[in-house]
């Protein structure tokens, strides 16, 4: 049976808890990153059976679960990045395949984008480079100054579980549970905010054209039920990734591979095995984005 350690790593005094485990070569791994309000520990149902065959990493972001959760953090898709990519460097992982959701998909890709050579495969979760995106109902609250303080003050348990449960009627009640739980700190509910305020939709356009030069190795798993991050977004992920394979989940919600976990690891599983290990080549110009 596989088993994870966790490790705290700080990144410019800013520190989180990383799930580790696995069997590979510790210079290449599966690196998972969760959206919101999720923890790197939500990603265990998957990362259980690519440990099987490779070195897995699954942080806590700031703000989020067992990490930091200060004031005087930087909440921003480059702050992201940039911590995710000094957990990265810490854990002297040099070739990253890296799985992502919600909006683990936009800080993953910004990171991705700068360091393209280190990119060995992408696989997108109900997420990706948002294009043309709009913002779902609860996003847009969020997004409102003074409005979004308000709901967030008044937002408790229940209400959560109810919104859980009404948007995502597939997802296991353990599930809406642990996913209520990790959205209640107050901590949480402020970085939610100003990850909502500060992401732009050219954060998201700019990172176009240094993906699709680099013609990464990608796959797009999405639940077509999902009303936080529309279907239409799994398509649109041929423009940064001109040889992304495609799989839609009919009738799966927002967190597809809690729903359905079986249904999602045998699409990713192969997929990981296939490719660590492999030397994949790829162009490797990189950009910096901060």
């Amino acid at each position: 049976m596989t088993t994870f350690e966790t490790r705290r790593l700080s990144v410019n005094g800013v520190t989180s808890p990383v799930l580790i485990g696995g069997t590979g070569n510790p210079g290449e791994a599966v690196v998972f990153v969760h959206g919101n309000p999720d923890t790197g520990s939500d990603w265990e149902p998957l990362m259980t059976h690519v440990a099987e065959f490779a070195t897995v990493a699954a942080p806590d972001l700031p703000g989020f679960g067992g990490a930091d959760l200060r004031a005087d953090q930087d909440y921003t898709l480059a702050g992201y990045a940039a911590h995710l990519g000094g957990l990265i460097d810490q854990l002297g992982i040099r070739r990253v395949h890296l799985v992502a959701h919600d909006f683990g998909g936009p800080i993953a890709m910004t990171w991705a984008a700068g360091h393209t050579d280190r990119v060995a495969s992408v696989t997108l979760i109900n997420t990706g480079v948002l294009l043309g995106y709009r913002w779902h109902r609860l996003a847009r609250i969020w997004r409102t100054p003074v409005l979004g303080e308000l709901f967030m003050r008044l937002t408790n348990d229940a209400a959560i579980r109810f919104v859980l449960r009404h948007d995502n009627p597939g997802l296991p009640e353990h599930w809406v549970d642990q996913i209520a739980r990790h959205a209640l700190p107050s901590g949480t509910k402020r970085a939610v905010l100003r990850l909502y305020r500060s992401t732009r939709q050219r954060h998201m356009d700019v990172l176009v054209e240094p993906l699709r030069a680099a013609d990464l190795d990608a796959l797009v798993v999405f639940g077509d039920a999902d009303v936080y991050i529309p279907a239409v977004q799994a398509a649109r992920q041929r423009g940064p990734f001109p040889r992304v394979h495609i799989e839609m989940l009919p009738g799966i919600g927002h967190w597809s591979w809690l729903e359905q976990p079986d249904q999602v690891a045998k699409l990713v599983v192969p997929f990981l095995r296939e490719r660590v290990g492999t030397d994949i080549q790829h162009p490797t110009t990189t950009r910096r984005f901060t």
